[in-house]
């Protein structure tokens, strides 16, 4: 008798007296089978194969406890489940040649595919059929122990193209087919609006902070999409006079009945939209929007969809429906607004900073524009040094043109302080930083009187005082901005950078009482930095958590690039 293991199972050979032979095999700890055979050479032959059909069960069972799994289905554009579409799940790296073969499956007659026993790790996810576009979602992270749900939209392609995606054989799978891109825009839209490259496949929920820049940075970048939202100035979400009532499942069934007899009438899409997004339904939202859009493709209906891309974490249709809206109505102050946000979001601040200008140039009296990039400039993002010239010249343009502006003056001076600390050293950039240092203390003096709950503005006071080595000036203004920030945490206006700034305030308070000898101040006002910082990081990601991320397939694989607004 002959006991071993192989992978999750056990197994005994038995040899009797007459020449027979016979094994049992079991996956541990419940037996299977016992098979007898009548040569040991037989029964050899047999139990290799066996274990040849074994081995990739023994693989996947190798991390059953902790492979995650990613399933859901493959659709057409009109719903219809796509049988028999290959789809490919390729762990994603930063190099063109992964490594690392891609798994592949084929759907069910329902247009099901799964993958099990998949490692923790970011996927990009491929579906293939003859006569579709290509469907590709990014970028997918998948935890261990997760089981995610995604599906797919294949959409048909132009028979030209069917025809072109036949004559390049099977040597051109695997390449990104170009989808619809060629497909002519409907008859009600403008002659240069594009159609779009993308389609919203799914949501998930929000991964951990995984953005461009600094937490302050990816912060900055969430409170700015949120903003934006409160731009629209159509009839739906964030409008003057739109009622912020929960709609009820009655109000929802009846404009789907409304759009059902009716369903060439955009504005009736753009109701259901907010509506499913108020609802709680954002995938359902999405596509009314977009829909409506399609239908009427005004400014009002474009900068809706592309807020509603940009909320859940679209980035880069977003930007695409941006651009697209900024080409059709280059006078939309918002649209270029947005899309500076966008490519804020993706962590191209130069870019951002250039549209917002150019929105600041379009409506010079419209004072958001301004704040945005005031935000932008006090998050600490990186530009180059003429945008941040630039950026000085229009905020300082704000602060003119509105004086008693309680912002305007603050962020004017953050913008001066930030430009006096990355100058040289010089004799003559010394002198010039001493200029600088009385202007920016005269601005942020005006703004708290203007506004005597403005915490930030405090808190930059505390910081110029502590350069001067004026520790009791910084102590007194660091501990005026934590009493602010505590006592208004709730004003939009009070704090610019809202529970963040109460921490930075504690810790620069213990850097400040560290300079006059008072260790023991100093400690408490760490410990205090600590309990405000980790109670920030839980609040935002609670936040992040509650927003539902779109899972995105791309029709064309095209990289976009800034253009100038």
């Amino acid at each position: 008798m002959t006991t071993g293991d192989f992978g999750g199972f056990h197994f005994v050979i038995f040899v009797f007296s007459d020449g027979r032979a016979a094994f049992r095999f079991a996956q541990r700890p419940i037996d299977v089978s016992l098979i007898n055979f009548r040569s040991k050479r037989i029964c050899a032959a047999c139990f290799l194969a066996i274990l040849a059909v074994l081995a990739p069960v023994c693989a996947d069972s190798q991390e059953p406890a902790n492979g995650g799994i990613l399933k859901g289905y493959v659709r057409d554009s009109n719903g219809l489940p796509v049988a028999n579409a290959t789809v490919f799940l390729q762990l994603a790296t930063e190099s063109p040649t992964p490594a690392v073969a891609p798994e592949s499956t084929r759907t069910a007659s329902d247009g099901a595919y799964r993958f099990a026993a998949v490692r923790a790790g970011t996927y990009t996810l491929r579906a293939q059929m003859d006569g579709y576009g290509e469907a590709i979602a990014s970028r997918i992270p998948l935890a261990r122990k997760e089981l995610k749900k995604i599906d797919l939209v294949l959409v048909p392609l132009e028979a030209s193209e069917v025809q072109n995606s036949s004559s390049r054989g099977a040597s051109s799978r695997g390449v990104s087919s170009q989808g619809t891109s060629s497909a002519k825009p409907s008859a009600a839209a403008p002659e240069f609006f594009d159609e779009p490259q993308f389609t919203v496949a799914g949501v998930t929920e929000a991964a951990n902070a995984g953005g461009h820049g600094s937490d302050s940075v990816q912060r900055t970048s969430e409170a700015l999409a949120r903003a934006t939202v409160s731009l629209d100035a159509s009839s739906g979400k964030g409008s003057p006079g739109a009622t912020n009532s929960l709609p009820s499942s009655a109000d929802e069934s009846s404009l789907r009945d409304s759009v059902a007899h009716d369903p060439k009438n955009a504005r009736l899409h753009h109701q259901l939209a907010d509506v499913e997004e108020k609802l709680g339904h954002p995938l359902e939202a999405v596509r009314e929007y977009q829909r409506a859009a399609e239908l009427d493709p005004g400014e009002p209906y474009l900068f809706d969809w592309g807020t509603e891309l940009l909320t859940h974490r679209a980035l880069e249709p977003a930007t695409e429906v941006f651009t697209s809206g900024h080409r059709l109505f280059p006078k939309s102050a918002r649209m270029l607004i947005a899309l500076g946000v966008s490519w804020y979001a993706r962590g191209a601040y130069d870019q951002a900073a250039r549209c917002l200008a150019a929105a600041s140039d379009l409506e010079p009296a419209n004072p958001t524009p301004y704040l945005f990039l005031g935000k932008i400039q006090s998050a600490g993002a990186g530009a180059d040094a003429s945008l941040a010239e630039t950026a000085q010249e229009k905020l300082a343009r704000f602060a003119e043109l509105q004086p008693d502006n309680a912002l305007a003056n603050y962020y004017y001076a953050v913008s001066l302080w930030n430009r006096s600390q990355s100058a040289a050293d010089g004799e003559s950039d010394a002198q010039r930083n001493s200029e600088r240092s009385e202007r920016v203390e005269s601005l942020l003096q005006k703004a708290v009187h203007l506004d005597s709950k403005l915490s930030g503005a405090y808190l930059q006071l505390g910081i110029l005082y502590a350069q001067r080595a004026d520790y009791q000036q910084a102590i007194a203004a660091y501990r005026k901005a934590i009493e602010v920030g505590r006592d208004d945490v709730s004003s939009e206006h009070s704090s610019p950078d809202g529970d963040e700034t109460v921490a930075q305030a504690h810790y620069r308070l213990a850097q400040a009482y560290v300079r006059t000898g008072d260790k023991t101040r100093a400690q408490e006002e760490l410990q205090l930095h600590e309990q405000s910082a980790k109670k920030t990081k839980e609040d935002t990601e609670r936040e992040r958590r509650e927003i539902q991320e779109f899972v995105i397939t791309l029709r064309k694989q095209n990289a976009a690039t800034p253009t100038e607004p």
